[in-house]
């Protein structure tokens, strides 16, 4: 981890914000957050002006617009309030700060951050997106953060209104990760796996059979009844997919959707699923 050369509040603590795919050291706890349930977070309240930190607290907001500075283009930025800290993800490494707001601006203490190495723009967003937050003047109006500093003015709209969750029941879910022994895969090319929820049951797409099953879907876990396929042999990596999603079907499975994307962790091990659009 390295520090960012950021001046804001004293840090008690610093918090190691988490590795990434080169290698670091895993999170102590990620900045992201996700809903354990299908519900959207009540709408946030409709303050105009100037937050308090406790305004921002709980909230995640993404960016949906800048003047007087160029993103790159097909990344998004995310601004987590938790905790007492802000965490900022740019579209490569993870940072993480205590925050405050003082005098209508942004107080940052020195930031943490992740060290994996990404494409130069990616890398420059990091650097700029760490620099322009602290001391950034701050207003808040219902769903919408507004940052200004020197020139440049950058809009994030909270995620409940941006990228809200998807509901669990009647969206068709895609597998696009195995997970086993806490490692995930990816799907072999050419196979598709897909769930869908619905009246008390699930539909399954296994990669090879399809079938359907019971599914008491509760707050944060779904109960699984026996999963009934058709019969046609699966060989190779078609198999080796129906296996793994079968197993992850059985029994009392957590569950946790964050937008697009739903996760599933039971006994058997789990699935990472995307919507389909």
């Amino acid at each position: 981890m390295r520090s960012l050369p950021i001046v804001g509040l004293s840090l008690a603590a610093a918090m190691l914000v988490g590795a990434c795919s080169s290698g670091a050291a895993s999170p102590a706890s990620s900045p992201a957050t996700s809903s354990t349930s299908s519900t959207v977070s009540p709408a946030p309240s409709a303050t105009a002006g100037t937050p308090s930190a406790a305004d921002l607290a709980g909230r995640v907001f993404i960016v949906t617009g800048a003047t007087g500075h160029d993103l790159v283009p097909n990344t998004e930025v995310t601004l987590t309030f938790k905790d007492g800290r802000i965490g900022v993800s740019a579209g490569c490494n993870q940072m993480s700060g205590a925050y405050d707001v003082k005098g209508g601006t942004l107080a940052i203490a020195q930031m943490m951050t992740t060290e994996m190495a990404c494409a130069a723009p990616l890398m420059t967003q990091d650097t700029w997106i760490s620099t322009f937050l602290p001391g950034a003047a701050v207003t808040l109006d219902g769903p919408t953060l507004t940052l200004a500093k020197e020139g440049v003015t950058v809009t994030a709209t909270d995620k409940t209104v941006a990228k809200p969750d998807l509901p669990l029941e009647g969206t068709t879910w895609v597998v696009d990760g195995l997970v086993a022994n806490q490692a995930v895969s990816s799907m072999p090319q050419g196979v598709t796996a897909t769930l869908v929820f619905a009246d008390g049951k699930v539909a399954v797409d296994s990669g090879c059979n399809t079938g359907s099953g019971a599914a008491e879907i509760g707050d944060t876990s779904i109960t699984f009844g026996p999963i009934a396929t058709t019969r046609m042999a699966c060989a190779g990596l078609a198999g080796e997919v129906e296996q793994h999603v079968l197993a992850v079907l059985a029994g009392d499975v957590a569950w946790t959707i964050d937008a697009d994307a739903l996760q599933l962790r039971g006994a058997g091990g789990g699935l990472d699923l995307r919507a389909r659009p």
